[in-house]
C-alpha cells in the first residue's frame, strides 16, 4: 500500500499552508487544551485529591492546574483574536462549506489513509477535516462555557459538570484521531505535520496527494480569477 504513493511522481516545489499567527495560535490551543484533558483525566480514573504526576512536577493541585490551563486557552485566543480575525471569516467558511462530492470522498477515506489515493476536492480542508472542525469547535465552546459556568454562577454545578465531562468523552476521541493523522502516522498523511511545523511548509506532492484543490487554486495564484 506505501508503494503505491511512492510511485508518485515527487515534486520538489515546497508550498506555504500556514503563516505565523495561525501555527502559534494552533500551538498555544492545543497545548493547553492537552493539560486540561490529562488533567480532567485524572479526575475521571484517580478522583479528586490524589496527585497526578503533573501535580508532583509543578507543586500545584490538579484541580488549580486545570483551571489555569483554561485560563491560559482563553487568553490565547484573546491575544491571537486581533490578528486572526481574517482567518476566523475564512475558517468559517472553508468549513462550513458542502458538495455533493463530500459522500463519496468520505467513503473512499477509510482506505486511502494507507493508500494516499483520496478523492478530488476543491477547498482548503478536506470533508473529513471540515466535520472534524465543526465538533471540535463545538465541543471547545461547550468546555469553556460549562467550565466558565462551574467557576462562577451560584447555581446548576451539578448539570454543568455532567455537562462538561459528556463534552470531554466527546472531544477526547476526536482529539486523539486528530493527532494520529496530523503526526503522520498513517501512510496516506505522511508529511502532513509539516503544514503546521516548521515554517508551515510542505512539500507541493504531500499537498497534492491532500488538498489538490487548494495547492491548483494556490499555484494560480492571486490574479487569476477563477482563483477560489
Amino acid at each position: 500500500m506505501a508503494g503505491e504513493i511512492a510511485e508518485q511522481i515527487p515534486d520538489p516545489e515546497i508550498v506555504q499552508r500556514y503563516g505565523r499567527a495561525g501555527r502559534w495560535f494552533h500551538a498555544g490551543i492545543y497545548t493547553t487544551v492537552l493539560v486540561m484533558l490529562a488533567t480532567g483525566w485524572w479526575f475521571v480514573v484517580a478522583g479528586y485529591g490524589t496527585g497526578s504526576p503533573l501535580a508532583r512536577l509543578t507543586g500545584m493541585r490538579d484541580e488549580a492546574i486545570h483551571e489555569l490551563a483554561g485560563y491560559a486557552s482563553i487568553c490565547v485566543l484573546l491575544v491571537w483574536l486581533p490578528f486572526g480575525v481574517r482567518g476566523i471569516r475564512s475558517f468559517a467558511r472553508e468549513t462550513m462549506r458542502f458538495t455533493s462530492s463530500d459522500g463519496r470522498w468520505l467513503t473512499t477515506w477509510p482506505r486511502a489513509v494507507f493508500t494516499g489515493r483520496f478523492g478530488s476536492h476543491d477547498g482548503h480542508f478536506d470533508p473529513g477535516q471540515r466535520l472534524a472542525n465543526m465538533i471540535i469547535v463545538l465541543t471547545l465552546v461547550v468546555l469553556t462555557l460549562s467550565g466558565l459556568g462551574m467557576l462562577f454562577l451560584p447555581i446548576g454545578p451539578v448539570s454543568l459538570l455532567a455537562i462538561h465531562r459528556w463534552t470531554t468523552f466527546l472531544l477526547t476521541p476526536l482529539l486523539l484521531g486528530h493527532i494520529v493523522v496530523a503526526a503522520g502516522v498513517l501512510p496516506g498523511y505522511r508529511g502532513v505535520w509539516r503544514s503546521m511545523h516548521l515554517g508551515g511548509r510542505l512539500p507541493a506532492e504531500v499537498a497534492r496527494r491532500i488538498w489538490p484543490g487548494w495547492l491548483d487554486a494556490k499555484q494560480r495564484g492571486p490574479s487569476d480569477p477563477s482563483r477560489s
